[in-house]
């Protein structure tokens, strides 16, 4: 696919980010605290900038549930339109309000990416549970992802994707129960986005046998769900150029938004096309058919969650 204009947009953004970085490292021993506040100031003007301009986006706030709890603090939080503006500066944002919540490091560190897989599994488990069709019961109401300028592995020997990747499977081999609580994003600016998709194994009719049985080889005969961990990195094998972190960040968060905002669903489409999530590749966990609620366990047996005529924001409903 040929260079859009899209793609120079991006890169602006992008070059914004790491000249933030140079500048915020600079001075960031005198003063870490405010070092952390700029970082995550560029983020949210990120997300201002490319965002639906009816979001409230704010920075450092915790999440509240109707429980009374309150999760960690959180860096930078997307609000819902309605959200009252009388709350919005609270800095407890009730989490039916919260679209998406992220954590945003200046350097990266193994240990910032197991928090945050952390976090994210304990603010799902602390919502209300999405009963009724695969897609609500795979895939959170409030998205929760980590965003960092840089990271801390610069020397010539280093593996900066290799050790980033490594500590995302183990932490959420260790610490995500379900898919539903699974991260996100990881998006490293200079480095590589990594987004997790969710798909449910549909069984299928005897008249398809070896496909089924394919299937079946691969993921089970009880039917279930996958998670895949897809990673697009500047320095893979065979990447596009033009390739962004940020586009690959961006297109999935108007891929997950669009599902509840459905005007995001046209320029979802208008940005896949012109290449937005660059190339990549993903690991897989699978998952067991107790995941789902009962009734939900039964139409995935019967392979009867989609529609026809095709509609990908229908499939799952």
């Amino acid at each position: 696919m040929e260079r859009h204009e899209i793609h120079d947009f991006l890169i602006s953004s992008q070059r914004r980010i790491e000249e933030e970085y140079d500048r915020i490292t600079r001075r960031a021993a005198e003063d870490p605290g405010t070092a952390g506040d700029q970082g995550e100031e560029n983020w949210a003007a990120l997300l201002r900038n490319w965002l639906p301009s009816y979001f409230q986006i704010v920075t450092k706030g915790r999440i509240l549930f109707a429980s009374g709890q309150a999760s960690p603090q959180v860096d930078v939080l997307v609000l819902l339109p309605s959200y009252p503006k009388i709350l919005v500066d609270k800095k407890l944002y009730l989490a039916d309000g919260v679209v998406a919540a992220f954590e945003c490091k200046t350097t990266l560190k193994s240990q910032h990416v197991k928090k945050a897989v952390e976090t994210a599994s304990e603010i799902r488990r602390n919502l209300p549970k999405r009963l009724g069709s695969p897609y609500k019961e795979l895939n959170s109401s409030l998205i929760y992802g980590l965003l960092a300028h840089s990271h801390s592995w610069k020397g010539i020997a280093s593996d900066p994707l290799g050790n980033i990747e490594k500590a995302l499977l183990k932490a959420d081999q260790n610490h995500v129960q379900h898919p539903i609580e699974c991260l996100d994003f990881l998006t490293v600016s200079d480095l590589a986005t990594w987004h997790v998709f969710k798909t449910a194994f549909v069984n299928v009719p005897d008249v398809h046998k070896d496909l089924r049985g394919d299937l079946e080889k691969r993921f089970g005969p009880d039917g279930s769900a996958l998670t895949v961990w897809f990673c697009a990195a500047t320095a893979q094998e065979n990447q596009v150029a033009y390739f962004s972190p940020l586009g690959a960040l961006l297109l999935g968060l108007y891929s997950k938004l669009a599902w509840e905002f459905p005007d995001m669903r046209p320029l979802e489409g208008y940005f896949r096309q012109v290449g937005m999530s660059g190339n990549g590749q993903g690991h897989i966990r699978l998952w067991g058919i107790e995941i789902y609620s009962e009734p939900i366990r039964n139409r995935v047996y019967n392979g009867n969650f989609t529609r026809t005529p095709f509609d990908e924001w229908l499939q799952m409903y």
